[in-house]
């Protein structure tokens, strides 16, 4: 199969104002990301789309192709995985040049939840249906994702052994990568104490454990090896991918936040990539709440079981460290563009165009989103070499 490359990306400005409308902001995410793979958009020949919460009535989908101005595609579908999604378009859109399916792949999301006389909340809380186990979380007013993952991480802290301290430290570790990226919308340097000072949300969750929501679109270019040539950028080979779904039950026996076979998914798609943990320049990692991280640094196999608290407190995934982790600031800090924020960052650093946060010699990155409670993964491995 040919090697396929990430060739283009395009960011909107992330604002917490109102926004135009979602489309509007898909297609100029779209236009930059063409642009800055030196192309024009008559040498797309491939779309792929993905919209936040499904329910809405202006979520994007595939005529966003014909308000582009795109025509005679060979690929265009509409891509829901819930946050693991934009690493799997990816997968897809590699899998497809790779097989000469298309030529030229965007990959594109883009999202409004903040709207005019309502937050973010609003707009979330009504995901996820009213049948079933949700219709009781619902009745008991486990509304959206807050809550949800509030129970998530009171079972981490319990088995872990952990402490505040553990989601303490995400929050001010992923604070300080953000105070050298530009697009971030959280930048003031976060101190232990200012954290603590915040206001919870949901017990243990603070309102800084929390992913920032914004205003905002997000594209990539994916492309044959071959068509790499007019990009001014260094092409960012797709050298390894994978997905895990546990679908994990909430009535099952047995655990039911962490754990299960992801980690033996993640070995997998190393494997494939040639690469091992200990060559990956940065992890790039679906970081909705603080406490997230923590489980996947564990359920990844990058530390052990009860390991990832003293982990992030020795300043191992900081700058400076071992571990360089979400080295745009993440969700917590930069912006909550689903799992574009991670993808987006991961290809940043792998150009090398990372500015005062990029990390030095970090030609690989391990990219990783996630969708639901933990159901389901998608991996990429970037390089800056082809496997």
């Amino acid at each position: 199969m040919t090697a396929a490359a990430i060739t283009g990306l395009g960011l909107t400005a992330m604002t917490f104002a109102t926004a135009a409308p979602v489309e509007d902001l898909a297609l100029a995410a779209l236009r930059a990301a063409v642009a800055d793979a030196g192309l024009r958009p008559a040498d797309v020949d491939g779309l792929l789309v993905n919209s936040s919460q499904g329910i809405r009535p202006d979520r994007v989908g595939v005529a966003l192709a014909r308000h582009g101005g795109l025509g005679d595609l060979r690929l265009l579908e509409h891509m829901e995985i819930k946050g693991a999604t934009a690493a799997a378009m990816v997968q897809r859109a590699a899998l497809a040049v790779g097989a000469g399916l298309a030529n030229v792949v965007v990959c594109v999301f883009a999202d409004a939840p903040l709207g005019t006389g309502g937050r973010s909340g609003s707009s979330y809380a009504h995901s996820g249906g009213v049948d079933g186990v949700r219709g009781l979380e619902r009745a008991s007013g486990v509304l959206g994702s807050v809550p949800t993952f509030a129970l998530l991480a009171s079972r981490w802290l319990e088995t872990r052994d952990g402490s505040p301290e553990d989601l303490c430290a995400v929050a001010c570790t992923t604070r300080a990568w953000a105070v050298d990226n530009p697009d971030a919308v959280a930048r003031a340097p976060l101190t232990p104490a200012d954290y603590h000072a915040s206001p919870f949300v949901a017990t243990p969750l603070h309102v800084l454990d929390c992913a920032r929501p914004v205003n905002g679109g997000g594209a990539v270019v994916v492309a044959a090896g071959d068509h790499t040539a007019a990009t001014p950028h260094p092409p960012v080979y797709v050298r390894g991918m994978g997905q895990c779904h546990p679908e994990r039950r909430r009535r099952a026996p047995g655990e039911s936040w962490f754990g299960g076979d992801v980690c033996s998914a993640v070995d997998a798609t190393l494997a494939r990539a040639g690469r091992r943990r200990d060559e990956l320049g940065t992890l790039q990692l679906y970081d909705p709440f603080s406490v997230i991280t923590l489980c996947l640094l564990e359920d990844y196999g990058f530390c052990g079981r009860g390991e990832a608290g003293n982990l992030v407190r020795s300043g191992a995934t900081a700058p400076g460290g071992r571990l360089p982790t979400n080295t745009g600031g993440g969700q917590l800090s930069a912006f909550y563009l689903q799992g574009m924020t991670p993808l987006a960052e991961g290809v940043t650093q792998v150009r090398g165009g990372g500015g005062g946060r990029q990390v030095a010699g970090a030609s690989t990155a391990f990219v990783a989103g996630i969708g639901g409670r933990l159901d389901h993964h998608a991996f990429l491995v970037l390089d800056r070499e082809a496997a």
